[in-house]
């Protein structure tokens, strides 16, 4: 990647809507990046492109989708496709929007950084520490569920201790080097995409009749409608499935925040961003179909576990235990990324001086250590919370958190909207990936954002979720709003 040239503090923490490019990074991180600082100051290019490709591709496939989805098809019958197709073009649209600024200008704070630069400094606080908090809460979530998987096949291990296994084993992972969380990472997606394709192929070839060892007749397409037609629950179940399926598509940004640390940044964003209209397709609608395809969709053992239902359906043996085992790997790579992702975030905060500056340091391999420790001990405060509270102090963290990724997208659309502009105008070159039918599509999206976000308040869960989640948003914004006052003032005296 081309390196920017340092810029003062003053400079990027003007706020001036007018300041350079390059100010969005808040330092000279980038040119750190691209001299690779072999003293230590600062993130190293450690990520091979091959694990670039894997963390973009797997990003997209959480454990909700295997989890999850039951619950989905449930509520609105085969319809759940087309929520599955809504919130698809809604994280393709946003995707666009984010891989049009990172591929101008690539940074480890991604979507934070740039709003900072777009829309101000409250807003790159704001949704930098939300996105922070949401992630170290995933950690808890996803070391709880790995963890009682481990003491279904190993119950002489407590559940808690497996949990803390979990947890300190991608920890060490992650404070060794940046290119130990990518092959990690690039073998947990591997597996994953392996699976899906090899449950889509199987799938396909059982619905038409064709996987040799079966018995029953082929069944093609009759399931979509054979059972109370494709919408058995009115259209208006199309919108409770998008309220379901919209959060297990979290994840999908993770690439744009760890090209930062890749050889060549802005190719990895193109070819990222450029994929997630198929990735989306393939994974995520096309699994879903073969389970609807397949199975009645009114079918106990599809609403209790749809992935489950199919393989023992086409007659794979073990098939729970071989779902555990793939549901796992998705479990572990939502840790592993989630503290990497964390840990990121905070670190490029604390580089804009909106955390700690014990956040911005980082070892000689380029790892920011104080960073992903603060991280892993909110973690493992989270973990015990889940443990010790689970129906109070961890409900209300969960559910504190679970809008922030309407949030997210809903900030990088508003900053596109004027880095865009700020781009065409400082360096037109840059804009070698273009949201399409601007600013006509990124408004629609904002549109559609804004929709759901209303209907939530209609749902019970969704209200408390989003009135919890704003309230979050609100006290990490009135905090922002303090700090940048207290600044000006000083900056005045």
């Amino acid at each position: 990647m081309s390196a920017q040239p340092p810029i003062t503090t003053e400079d990027s923490r003007a706020g001036d809507p007018g300041r350079g490019l390059s100010a969005a990074t808040g330092s000279g991180h980038t040119a750190g990046l691209a001299a690779g600082h072999a003293t230590g100051h600062g993130l190293q290019a450690g990520l091979k492109n091959r694990h670039l490709s894997m963390i973009a591709i797997g990003g997209v496939i959480g454990a909700g989708l295997f989890v999850g989805s039951g619950a989905g098809i449930a509520a609105a019958g085969p319809g759940i496709l087309l929520s599955y197709a809504l919130v698809g073009a809604l994280v393709v649209m946003v995707m666009r929007m984010l891989g049009e600024m990172a591929a101008a200008n690539p940074v480890s704070g991604s979507f934070s950084a740039y709003a900072d630069r777009a829309l101000g400094r409250w807003a790159g606080f704001t949704i930098g520490w939300l996105y922070w908090f949401f992630w170290v809460v995933v950690l808890a979530v996803e070391a709880t569920a790995g963890a009682g998987i481990l003491t279904g096949w190993i119950p002489a291990v407590p559940q808690w201790a497996w949990a803390l296994i979990v947890m300190v084993v991608l920890t060490a992972t992650n404070l060794f080097s940046v290119a130990s969380y990518g092959e990690f990472e690039f073998w947990f997606a591997g597996i994953k995409v392996v699976a899906i394709a090899a449950f889509i192929v199987l799938g396909g070839l059982a619905a038409f009749g064709v996987l040799p060892g079966t018995h029953d007749h082929a069944v093609g397409m009759t399931n979509l409608t054979g059972h109370g037609g494709f919408l058995p629950k009115g259209p208006g179940a199309i919108l409770t499935g998008v309220l379901m399926v919209v959060f297990s598509f979290m994840g999908s940004e993770i690439v744009t925040l760890a090209a930062g640390e890749s050889p060549d940044p802005r190719k990895a964003v193109t070819k990222a961003t450029n994929s997630v209209i198929w990735r989306i397709a393939v994974f995520y609608l096309g699994s879903i179909l073969i389970v609807v395809s397949l199975l009645p969709w009114n079918s106990p053992e599809v609403a209790k576990s749809p992935y489950v239902a199919v393989l023992d359906h086409v007659g794979i043996p073990h098939a729970g235990q071989f779902m555990n085992l793939i549901v796992l790997t998705a479990v572990l790579s939502c840790l592993n990324s989630g503290l990497y992702t964390a840990s990121r975030m905070a670190f490029s905060l604390g580089e804009r001086g909106d955390a700690p500056k014990a956040f911005r340091r980082t070892t000689a391999r380029g790892v920011p250590a104080p960073a992903i420790l603060a991280s892993v001990v909110f973690g493992f405060l989270a973990v015990f919370f889940d443990y010790a509270y689970p129906k109070t102090v961890f409900q209300f963290l969960l559910n504190s958190s679970g809008a922030v990724a309407l949030f997210v997208w809903l900030v990088i659309c508003f900053s596109q909207l004027r880095m865009r502009r700020i781009i065409e105008r400082e360096s037109p070159e840059r804009l070698t990936v273009k949201m399409w039918a601007y600013p006509y599509l990124t408004w629609a999206t904002i549109a559609m954002i804004a929709f759901v976000i209303g209907y939530m308040f209609t749902d019970a869960s969704g209200r408390q979720q989003m009135i919890l989640s704003l309230l979050a948003a609100a006290l990490v914004l009135g905090v922002a709003v303090v700090r940048e006052r207290l600044r000006r003032r000083r900056a005045a005296a």
